[in-house]
């Protein structure tokens, strides 16, 4: 195993060595659960929610159900009769749509009891400039009880994103994202944070612009089950400078023993399967905090099973690099116990809080 001092000199090199991208294992076709996984996208398109099932198959028993709570604008001003269906797609602003959450909620409720019990429906559909936030959130519990475990992914920093939502700005400083993390605590909901740990261009030498801030506001909320998703990093926002280490300075705080991470996406993937180094350090890292670890997948609307489950299969040599019991608690040990006891508590605060 490497010393930290490696973990820091590895992980700061880590956005330099992405020839080693090509390091695949052969698929081994583990099963896994996936803590992150989007039904709907930018636009409120996707797929149907049984066919969400036929793409799990046998390789992915459970799964979160949640949409894309931003909407992207269609401004006949800006793009004419070029309908944008990404972000990136348009200058046209971003805006929250609530309605997202209904939508998840009837989808699930339109299964049997048996498929209902493979999802995780989160509540995604709030703006956490807005102190009603946690009021929303407590509206869609009181509608919709018996469907949801969580909330999000939300997001309060995220490149080029955050910048193209219409009204305030989210800050992790803002007194109504400590609404919603005082209530998510009260009811049981688990949370997924995106927040990057810092700017896409950052200052040289520079400590990580959002990191503090967020540790902060981490520590407020010592009761709140909380996923900061991707490990922090994005498409631009690249590992930081002893990367490892910070991760490793929340692994190691008693009072953030709240804080989970997971390791979704893609753009992820890309920094730890860079070299067999990095590799060797993403597994020394889990192994030592072998519960602090989810699987996700981070695909937007998957179309077909075989883009569904790519990640899983990229994943490959970094299972293998662990042991059995580290390797099955990320793959899917950490998701059970972390949902079936959100499910647990969500639906004791519902039956507290009945009309």
């Amino acid at each position: 195993m490497k010393s930290r001092s490696a973990l820091r000199v590895v992980c700061g090199i880590a956005p330099f060595l992405l020839a080693g991208e090509a390091l695949r294992a052969a698929p081994t076709e583990l099963p896994v659960n996936d803590s992150h996984v989007h039904l709907t996208n930018y636009i409120q398109e996707g797929i149907d929610v049984r066919r969400m099932l036929e793409l799990m198959g046998n390789r992915v028993n459970r799964a979160v159900l949640f949409g894309i709570p931003l909407q992207q604008q269609w401004s006949y001003r800006v793009s004419g009769s070029t309908a944008p269906t990404y972000y990136l797609e348009s200058d046209a602003h971003l805006y929250y749509y609530s309605f997202t959450d209904a939508h998840i909620a009837m989808a699930y409720r339109s299964l049997t009891k048996a498929q209902q019990a493979r999802f995780d429906p989160m509540i995604t559909g709030f703006n956490p400039t807005d102190m009603y936030a946690a009021d929303h959130i407590r509206r869609v519990l009181k509608t919709f009880p018996g469907v949801f475990s969580g909330i999000g992914e939300f997001t309060i920093h995220k490149e080029f994103v955050s910048s193209k939502i219409a009204g305030d700005v989210a800050s992790l400083t803002d007194p109504a994202v400590d609404r919603i993390f005082d209530f998510a605590a009260e009811a049981g909901l688990i949370s997924i944070l995106h927040n990057d740990i810092d700017t896409p261009f950052p200052k040289t030498g520079a400590d990580p612009t959002y990191f503090a801030q967020l540790k902060s506001l981490l520590r407020r909320h010592p009761g709140a089950t909380i996923i900061w998703a991707h490990v922090g990093v994005g498409r631009i926002v690249h590992p930081v400078k002893n990367h490892a280490a910070a991760v490793e300075s929340i692994l190691d705080d008693p009072t953030l023993s709240h804080v989970y991470f997971d390791i979704s996406w893609s753009e992820v993937a890309k920094y730890l399967l860079s070299t067999p180094e990095t590799i060797e350090i993403a597994a020394a890292v889990i192994e030592k905090h072998p519960d602090r670890f989810l699987f996700g997948t981070d695909e937007v609307a998957p179309k077909d099973q075989k883009s569904y489950l790519d990640l899983a299969d990229r994943y490959a040599p970094l299972f293998s690099a662990l042991s059995p019991q580290a390797s099955e608690k990320l793959r899917r040990g950490n998701y059970l116990r972390l949902f079936d006891q959100a499910r647990t508590r969500v639906r004791a605060w519902e039956a507290a809080h009945a009309k």
